[in-house]
């Protein structure tokens, strides 16, 4: 038998729907059982990242995603660290609730500014987004440094608006997961990633499944 034999034949409409069955077949093999609350999040960052850990790893503020769902059907906009974080989010379903996104890193007075003061820009990129004067979801999927700087923002009262969620899901090792464990005990809806784990295609994949189930449409 060739390896082309071996090859499932689903045709492109049903691929996704398909590896929604297997993650749900292969979690129920291990022994695992979601919230429902929180079930198609995990599901969806285990589509992305095809890693089975974050069934655990994910740790959630009480009712985060009913208040993620609820602030983007309400037209919240999105802020992301890095530009892979915001390619990766579903701006037409975005567009279809008035929210925007929000992603100011290559922006040169940023740069300019991190340089100057001996910050990331991406800490500076919080601070941008904190002038905005509204509510945001925070999605940060690279820099451990800018879930610091809005936890010292808050803490400070130096945030004019609440965030409306924080997702906080940097990958690495130099400082993440001491940046997710301050933000787990800020009294804000939050999404963590504990420990090391991460990626700027898991905070879009966290949102996107926000997303999809405010449009009433889990897989959209």
């Amino acid at each position: 038998m060739s390896g082309l034999d071996k090859l499932q034949h689903v045709r492109p409409a049903e691929i996704e729907a398909r590896s929604f069955e297997i993650i749900s077949a292969e979690l129920a093999e291990r022994g695992v059982v979601l919230d429902p609350e929180n079930e198609l999040v995990v599901k969806r960052v285990i589509h992305t990242s095809a890693d089975f850990e974050y069934a655990g790893a994910l740790e959630f503020s009480e009712h985060a995603t009913a208040i993620g769902v609820e602030a983007l059907r309400g037209g919240c906009s999105v802020v992301t660290d890095t530009k892979m974080a915001a390619a990766g989010i579903n701006k037409r379903v975005l567009a279809k609730f008035g929210g925007g996104l929000h992603n100011f890193i290559s922006d040169a007075d940023v740069a300019a500014e991190a340089k100057e003061r001996g910050l990331t820009r991406s800490a500076i990129c919080m601070e941008r987004a904190a002038a905005l004067e509204k509510p945001l979801v925070y999605a940060v999927g690279n820099a451990p440094t800018a879930l610091v700087r809005l936890y010292e923002m808050l803490e400070a009262g130096e945030m004019p608006v609440a965030p409306a969620l924080i997702v906080g899901v940097p990958v690495g090792f130099v400082n993440v997961v001491e940046s997710k464990e301050l933000i787990c005990g800020l009294d804000v809806p939050h999404i963590v990633a504990r420990g090391r784990k991460g990626g700027s295609n898991v905070a879009a994949a966290i949102v996107n499944a926000l997303l999809y189930l405010a449009s009433g449409n889990a897989r959209e």
